[in-house]
């Protein structure tokens, strides 16, 4: 079966969630877009997705006037199509940690990125995002999230994981989803999916201390409301699916 069409819907102020789902796999693909004097896409979606993403992108601005392009960590889903929208975008620049840009983005990407330091805040007009190093959170060691100041949300990728095709934005508990989809991913393929280190606590608790009241989440629903009591039952589902670190 084909991916469906895109879903948009504005998750907070001038944030817009784009689902694309794929029922083969049972999984949504949401890719984030700020609207504001110089737009920002989270997520640029697989390669193969290109043509379904830029449509959700076009339901809410002109595509040729995004201007930062980020993501979390170096993988298909997060930056596969990072060339097409460099393309697609005359003057956008890709943005993304400074540990991504020294070992990926400076070979892979057809124009010189932005590295950001932990802390470097990224201003698109009435929104700032500050980038937080969460290394092997969700994935490798150039792993990074977003960090909303005014609105209090988090972009915090695969973090909270959900299959199926689920509500854009829910009040409800996301965490026992979660769990849900780490113990199916317990065996097979995917029987790695989540790195678990010594570090993952204290990240997620650094995370939580935000306070954020809004998560943007790359597969599933986002979560509208005690984001860091979220981080915090979810940080413990980690333990008792992973064991020890």
């Amino acid at each position: 079966m084909p991916p469906e069409r895109p879903v948009v819907t504005e998750i907070a102020q001038d944030l817009f969630r784009i689902s694309i789902y794929v029922p083969e796999i049972q999984l949504q693909f949401n890719h984030f877009l700020v609207r504001d004097d110089e737009p920002l896409l989270f997520h640029t979606g697989l390669r193969g997705l290109f043509p379904l993403v830029r449509e959700g992108v076009a339901k809410v601005i002109n595509p040729h006037t995004i201007r930062s392009i980020a993501f979390s960590h170096f993988e298909s889903d997060e930056c596969g199509a990072l060339n097409l929208w460099l393309a697609e975008c005359p003057s956008a620049q890709a943005v993304f940690s400074d540990t991504g840009v020294l070992v990926n983005l400076n070979d892979f990407a057809d124009r010189p990125p932005r590295p950001m330091a932990d802390g470097d805040v990224l201003e698109t007009g009435r929104h700032r995002f500050r980038f937080i190093r969460t290394p092997h959170l969700p994935h490798g060691w150039d792993a990074c999230v977003l960090w909303e100041e005014s609105q209090q949300t988090l972009l915090c990728s695969d973090l909270f994981h959900q299959n199926g095709n689920v509500e854009a934005l829910t009040e409800e508990d996301v965490v026992e989803r979660a769990r849900g989809a780490l113990l199916e991913y317990q065996t097979g393929v995917l029987a790695e999916y989540m790195p678990y280190t010594p570090q993952t606590d204290r990240v997620l608790n650094e995370l939580a201390e935000l306070n954020p009241t809004t998560l943007a989440v790359m597969h599933g629903s986002s979560f509208s409301g005690d984001g860091a009591g979220a981080l915090r039952d979810y940080s413990q589902v980690l333990r008792e699916v992973f064991g020890s670190p």
